[in-house]
């Protein structure tokens, strides 16, 4: 027969267990995926009260300097000719 202290003891140490388990869980998986999910969010914020912004120039000439710096910003070349953003090729390891 499980004595009461025993069977005390299991319990705690299963109680014990499913913490740290789900600490774990927490800190792998749900965490990394909810702060990436906020920086997702918080970007799109931003792109569109840039865009905006943006629209709410008069002309082209005006927007020009403030497309021309957003590409820069994000990483990409802004072919002056075409007033396009391509983005940069990756460059490879060496």
């Amino acid at each position: 027969m499980i004595s009461k202290v025993s069977a005390l003891v299991c319990v705690v140490a299963g109680v014990l267990l499913a913490f740290a388990i789900f600490q774990l869980a927490n800190t792998l998986w749900l965490l990394p995926a909810a702060r990436e999910e906020g920086r997702a969010l918080e970007r799109a914020e931003l792109d569109a009260a840039t865009n905006k912004a943006i629209g709410e120039l008069t002309d082209a000439a005006d927007r020009a300097p403030f497309n021309r710096r957003l590409c820069i910003e994000r990483g990409g070349v802004f072919i002056n000719s075409t007033s396009q953003c391509e983005q940069a090729k990756a460059q490879p390891d060496s």
